[in-house]
């Protein structure tokens, strides 16, 4: 591989090799010499724009979860005014992107990148949290509009939507989860 040929966005392709190998071959598969292959550049490459691979990792996922937050606010500005289980399930489908269950996967895989999420301000693990917040404010949106129940606890209800759905998408290979699945979950957790 030559060097000093400038590549445009070098962060963001990187990213991309990285999630390829993650979907492909999974979070064992996923070392700098694979995403630099995979992207077809020099392993420095890498480790030039990050201290080390951890850090690289921990860039990918918040990243990614960055990504999801501007899905989110589209998401949250829109609920209550749709069938409220259609949009839930909607969410939840797009929340559970097989991008998402695999970098979960890897967090979850990997305790040196969990410390690197934290260090960096995470509390929770990332897109999981996010999502779970998303889903709150929908159902927080659609009980302020009427289309749910005053007594509804979005608290509750929030958490266990994400709990059952990505339940779902580790059990098998489900990611996206089928929306007839996923809706069958939302509405029971709606009660009916």
């Amino acid at each position: 591989m030559p060097t000093g040929v400038p590549i445009r966005d070098a962060e963001q392709q990187l990213f991309a090799a990285a999630e390829r190998v993650l979907l492909r071959d999974g979070p064992s598969a996923l070392t700098s010499r694979a995403v630099a292959a995979e992207a077809g550049v020099a392993k420095g490459l890498v480790h030039r724009h990050f201290a080390d691979f951890d850090a690289f990792l921990a860039g990918l996922v918040l990243d990614r979860t960055a990504r999801w937050e501007r899905q989110a606010s589209a998401l949250s500005a829109s609920a209550g005014q749709d069938d409220v289980v259609e949009h839930l399930t909607e969410a939840l489908v797009r929340l559970f992107s097989p991008v998402t269950v695999s970098i979960v996967g890897l967090i979850i895989a990997r305790p040196a990148l969990r410390d690197r999420l934290r260090e960096a301000g995470t509390a929770r693990i990332p897109l999981l949290g996010e999502g779970t917040e998303t889903i709150r404010a929908c159902l927080a949106a659609a009980r302020r509009r009427g289309r749910l129940a005053g007594e509804a606890d979005v608290g509750t209800i929030a958490p266990l939507l994400t709990g059952a759905v990505h339940l779902l998408c580790t059990e098998r290979e489900c990611a996206p989860p089928p929306h007839a699945e996923v809706r069958k979950i939302v509405r029971a957790a709606l009660g009916g």
